[in-house]
């Protein structure tokens, strides 16, 4: 999906590059944010299924670097989010099947203990927008982020890696300074699609019901 967003956005600025009147905008934001996710844990032993479901509210503060197009009136652009997104680290003890022969009578489980943390990498978004008036504008786009999972559970089992797409919606406003520099204030809702990894045992499965939440985001740049 990465190498997807970046070949559109180096096809978008060839395109613009034929128009003299469209400069390019460089910059750095910092952004605040909170997500808001809901997963299931499902847990298949010999004798029965157990299923967890959870939901969690996270803040997070992030910078990101951006690229645009100006287009006219129009913009296309690649923000990509510098640092690494995680969560705090969920634990949980476990009624267990799979580590002792006894479980197959239903009657004995072993507990044990799981701790896992996610981290979100190379958050990536591509975008286009259009000034609505001088000093304002609206943008939508495609989003792309990289799941680790880091784990460490009773069992001995791991999970694997993952990825989510989603899309961005946002407004902003933008304040002319000196010598072509400029600054932003934007907010943006990001809504990202499912996902699901799977212990290495096949016994333990986590899926990511839905992901969203709102970005403040203050920017400064420079239009070349």
């Amino acid at each position: 999906m990465k190498k997807t967003l970046i070949g559109i956005i180096v096809a978008m600025f060839s395109f613009g590059s034929a128009s003299a009147d469209a400069g390019v905008n460089i910059g750095l934001s910092g952004v605040g944010a909170i997500f808001g996710a809901s997963a299931t844990e499902t847990d298949t032993g010999p004798d029965e299924t157990e299923k967890v479901s959870d939901t969690d509210i996270m803040g997070a503060s992030y910078a990101s670097f951006f690229i645009e197009k100006e287009l006219g009136m129009a913009f296309v652009g690649l923000d990509y989010v510098l640092n690494t997104l995680e969560t705090e680290e969920a634990t949980s003890l476990q009624n267990d099947c799979t580590t002792t022969q006894q479980c197959g009578g239903g009657d004995v489980f072993t507990q044990v203990t799981n701790k896992v943390k996610v981290e979100f990498n190379d958050l990536t978004t591509l975008y286009a927008g259009i000034r609505l008036f001088d000093n304002f504008y609206a943008k939508a786009g495609v989003v792309s982020v990289d799941i680790d999972t880091k784990e460490n559970l009773g069992t001995g089992s791991t999970y694997g890696n993952t990825s989510m797409d989603g899309t961005m919606v946002g407004v902003g406003g933008q304040a002319e300074l000196p010598n072509g520099m400029f600054i932003r204030a934007e907010a943006n809702y990001l809504d990202f699609d499912g996902a699901s990894v799977t212990s290495s045992t096949g016994v333990n499965k986590v899926e990511i019901n839905s992901l969203d939440g709102l970005a403040a985001k203050i920017s400064i740049g420079a239009t070349f």
